[in-house]
């Protein structure tokens, strides 16, 4: 029976805390380990100078050290400076032994690293107390260490499943819509296009669900990045009503704007997310009032040489939220209650969402409403003035009708479906179509075509979009090539870093998927236009 019982005292050390006593006066060092060995709580190494105590630090996994300062061979202050520099044994708290008394000193040694001091002679409950406050400091950190690294291994896997089903649902979904698209172009009946507009409706929805989900996600995981670009306030906000507008004419509502006329007509900001709150907020308005309607309105609340801050309100003659719904409703997953769900659908993460980008803007959202009554929802966001230079950048100037000749454009795409709906759209815009169905075959066509634009598709069998564009990209560095074929890449993916890998690669652009007629047509424009 000695073996299991040494087993068992072997286990049972394992779970002691290791203390280092480092101290070239012998007498001390036996004096310390006998106090610290009598409660049978700690294993007890020692070393009677410097060198010995670093490699020992070095050797053994250490939860605390004891460390005197003066000793013949290394001070104490260096041994610490040694400790903090190694990567293994720098979060060892070091606790100073000491008989100087001298401010200097003290201050010297919280300079190295150390995390307290004992002063000589030294108490014992004193020398008990404090090594147990910074073995227990020490291990409580390196659980909380330990559970941050779980939890972000936990948030990548999450944001990884999340990309990858987004990937999934959104292939599918470019095929949807490209054949809605192709659909509504060719002859049909008014019962036919109403059963279109039905699957055109609900395609949107389907998309809509899926982008909130996969803003949540880039929210939970700090991956959204604002846009600082110059744009105007006023047409962002007519594009959006313009844009409801059909869903509220289809429940017989009115829907109207209203905009201050002292708002500066450029500011700096990220118009794409300032548009994104307003589209939540007018459709819940839309999907929660049945008769009457909407207003939204725009005021300047306050200006200075360098920001205006702006007040958006969307107000609606809707069912009106009870007082114990308002203070869930910008939670997320929630809605005012289940039956709200039921009857109305969506994922309760609109206005989270709107929340957490109204706080990066420097902005808050609220609501105020009365129930069977309607409600006011509101946001504010802090933008930049627009500097005189920044008011005539291209970005601002009409663009007038500009001739586009016909293309010969090289599509890279696996997707059997999505390739029939990239034909589709570039051919009824006047381009011609090669197909190649993975990123070698691309590279190949390149080699031995002469293609004007690549559309490049990212996951490909065989060999991937980006594998690919790096070898056209050394296909036209080793010939010489000055003028550079324009790549872009047509994707499922929108997690924070694609469209840098996209760029790093050699591409010039890309276009997400599921993607429209319009979209692509306004991207070759800029492309070709730009050059």
């Amino acid at each position: 029976m000695i073996v299991p019982e040494i087993i068992a005292n072997g286990m049972k050390n394992e779970n002691k805390p290791r203390i280092l006593i480092v101290d070239d006066i012998r007498s001390s060092l036996l004096n310390m380990k006998a106090i610290l060995t009598s409660g049978d709580n700690y294993q007890i190494a020692t070393a009677e100078n410097g060198a010995t105590a670093l490699k020992k630090a070095r050797a053994q996994k250490l939860d605390l050290i004891l460390l005197d300062i003066v000793m013949p061979d290394i001070s104490g202050f260096d041994v610490c400076r040694e400790l903090k520099k190694n990567q293994q044994t720098r979060d060892i708290p070091v606790i100073f032994l000491t008989s100087k008394n001298d401010p200097e000193s003290i201050i010297e040694g919280f300079k190295c690293g150390a995390v307290d001091y004992v002063h000589k002679p030294f108490v014992e409950e004193e020398l008990l107390a404090r090594a147990q406050v910074h073995i227990q400091l020490n291990r409580t950190k390196e659980l909380l260490v330990e559970a941050k690294n779980k939890a972000e291994l936990a948030t990548n896997a999450k944001s990884m499943f999340l990309a990858n089903m987004s990937h999934e649902i959104r292939t599918p979904m470019n095929g949807v819509i490209g054949m809605v698209e192709a659909l509504k172009s060719s002859n049909l009946t008014e019962d036919q296009m109403e059963y279109l507009n039905i699957i055109d409706i609900s395609s949107e929805n389907l998309l809509s669900v899926v982008n909130d989900i996969l803003d949540f996600s880039k929210v939970e995981a700090g991956q959204i990045e604002l846009e600082i670009i110059t744009f105007s306030v006023r047409k962002s906000l007519i594009e959006v009503v313009k844009m409801l507008k059909f869903k509220s004419d289809q429940k017989n509502l009115y829907l109207n704007y209203e905009l201050d006329n002292n708002i500066p007509p450029f500011l700096i900001g990220d118009p794409t997310r300032i548009r994104q709150i307003l589209i939540n907020l007018i459709n819940n308005a839309i999907k929660f009032t049945s008769i009457g309607g909407i207003t939204v309105a725009c005021k300047l609340e306050t200006i200075n040489e360098k920001k205006a801050k702006l007040r958006f309100k969307v107000t609606d003659t809707g069912i009106g939220i009870s007082n114990d719904a308002k203070s869930k409703l910008f939670e997320s997953f929630t809605q005012a209650d289940a039956s709200t769900t039921r009857k109305f659908g969506g994922t309760g993460l609109g206005l989270a969402i709107s929340k957490s980008l109204a706080k990066m803007m420097n902005g808050e959202i609220g609501v105020e409403s009365v129930e069977g009554v309607g409600s006011t929802f509101w946001f504010t966001v802090h933008l930049e003035l627009a500097s005189s230079k920044q008011l005539v950048s291209p970005q601002h100037q009409e663009v007038i009708s500009i001739e586009m000749k016909n293309l010969n454009i090289l599509v890279a795409e696996d997707n059997s479906i999505n390739q029939r709906v990239a034909r589709f759209v570039l051919e009824k815009l006047g381009h011609t179509i090669n197909i190649a169905e993975n990123g070698e075959v691309a590279v190949e066509k390149f080699k031995n075509g002469n293609f004007d634009l690549i559309l490049m598709d990212i996951q490909m069998p065989v060999m991937d979009g980006l594998e690919a564009t790096c070898k056209i990209r050394k296909l036209e560095m080793d010939s010489g090539v000055e003028k550079k074929i324009p790549i872009v890449a047509m994707t499922a993916n929108t997690m924070k870093g694609d469209k840098e890998k996209f760029l790093k690669s050699g591409m010039n652009d890309y276009i997400g998927k599921p993607f429209k007629a319009a979209a692509l047509s306004q991207l070759i424009f800029k492309i070709f236009h730009n050059k």
